[in-house]
């Protein structure tokens, strides 16, 4: 997965805002979007940065190909720059007919300003296109029960990695449980390995454990009612509970030594882990191609293990549940005309990860969301890998969203804001929770 944590950046600087530039990659036209100009002729923009422009570029030039009167006209943009465009453009009803998006509190924006299709109807009436991909991977999609997006490319969830070594060196095999963690602390304390690494100053890094302890705390729905801007959501006695347990962790020092002054652009975390410095990392799968890169033989020599996020005694998660990201997505322009809208449904059934195309992601370590992707896995360089996230992904009653997408890029500064603050001790559990009560429908 040596590309996929530029991937992972794309997704987090939603929660940053918009930059202000506007540099755009000549790739296809350059004009604004053609939703509202008449004729059929479908368009279509994008993210650049390898492997992805190149794989998006590719799938729209087969299908132009096998489609020479149902033609889609590409652009790429740079992360920020395409975030700036796409909202202008939607503001001003200009927005190209197929919109490549992140889901979750974006794709809730654009529905509330009726700026994109509902395609529940459509995926009705084809089950099959529906049907092939993740379950789990609609979750995103989806705007009040209703399906506002074709969920595309690949799943990347969130995993508790280790090392194999650090566990030899104190005699004790993975964590089982929350119980489990807390035991296992002062074991690798004592031994001279941080329990886990962590780039605190990123501050996403340090969301992901909340996420976990939620969802295995209370079940998925108590995010839910955050993201829906149910009142006082962030005060449901899971939260507390489980923002009471990650303090305890800090508290415990279950954290490698100076974690807020640790950035993860720099995969300063990761090595921590593969040097042996610290036992464990709860990180996302895009996160092994640099380990296996620049971290020596510790992933080609067998020293690393990974696993989802073990049960916390008690809780009503399910223990299969994960999160991060569960897909990329594609709307439809409400401006688009007719005939744009039926170029974009028929790429959406029939160039929207062809076997082509899922060979080309496999290739580059990622595992697209298509039931059955892991037939394709045999020649990779690590199917053992592949067929772990896709296990994970497909057998995961629920794949929730990382909250700075599921949430609008206001709520999430402020969430990223106060989680920072969480872990370094600075405010109480209630005081987390008064502040987010605060941010709701922000």
């Amino acid at each position: 997965m040596a590309n996929s944590s530029m991937s992972r950046r794309h997704f987090l600087n939603l929660a940053a805002g918009a930059g202000a530039g506007m540099a755009l990659a000549a790739c296809g036209s350059s004009g604004p979007g053609t939703s509202g100009s008449g004729g059929g002729e479908a368009s279509y923009w994008f993210l650049t940065a390898a492997p992805g422009e190149q794989i998006r570029t590719r799938a729209v030039e087969r299908f132009n190909k096998a489609n020479p009167d149902s033609q889609i006209k590409h652009n790429a943009f740079e992360n920020d720059a395409y975030k700036t465009k796409i909202r202008t453009a939607i503001g001003a009803g200009q927005a190209p007919t197929i919109i490549w998006g992140w889901g979750g509190g974006g794709l809730k924006s654009w529905v509330e300003a009726g700026a994109v299709d509902d395609l529940t109807d459509w995926f009705g009436q084809n089950a099959a296109v529906k049907d092939r991909l993740f379950p789990s991977s609609f979750g995103a999609a989806t705007v009040n029960g209703k399906i506002y997006a074709m969920p595309c490319e690949t799943v990347e969830p969130i995993v508790l990695f280790y090392d194999k070594r650090a566990f030899d060196k104190i005699k004790a095999e993975p964590p089982q449980s929350w119980g489990d963690i807390m035991a296992l602390v002062p074991k690798f304390n004592a031994a001279g390995i941080a329990p886990f690494s962590l780039a605190g100053q990123s501050r996403w890094t340090n969301m992901m454990w909340l996420e976990f302890l939620f969802d295995r705390i209370g079940g998925p729905e108590v995010f839910q009612a955050v993201f829906d801007g149910q009142k006082d959501a962030w005060s449901h006695p899971a939260a507390l509970d489980a923002l009471t347990k990650v303090q305890e962790l800090v508290k415990a020092n279950g954290f490698i030594k100076g974690f807020s002054s640790v950035v993860a652009d720099a995969n300063a975390d990761q090595a921590l882990l593969t040097t042996g410095k610290a036992a464990m990392m709860v990180h996302g799968t895009w996160t092994y191609g640099s380990m296996a890169e620049e971290g020596g033989d510790f992933v080609s020599g067998g020293n690393l293990g990974y696993m989802n996020f073990p049960p916390v005694e008690g809780g009503k998660g399910d223990p299969s549940n994960t999160v991060g990201n569960p897909a990329q997505y594609l709307s439809i322009s409400s401006k688009a005309t007719a005939e744009q809208k039926e170029t974009a449904k028929k790429f959406f059934s029939t160039a929207v990860l062809s076997d082509e195309e899922q060979t080309e992601w496999l290739d580059t370590g990622g595992v697209p969301i298509v039931k059955g992707a892991e037939t394709k896995m045999s020649g990779a360089k690590d199917p053992e890998f592949l067929k772990f996230i896709y296990d994970t992904a497909s057998n995961a009653k629920v794949f929730g969203q990382s909250w700075d997408q599921a949430l609008s890029p206001t709520a999430a500064e402020t969430l990223l804001d106060n989680i920072a603050k969480l872990f370094q001790l600075s405010i109480s559990p209630q005081q987390y929770v008064d502040n987010m009560n605060q941010a709701i429908g922000k």
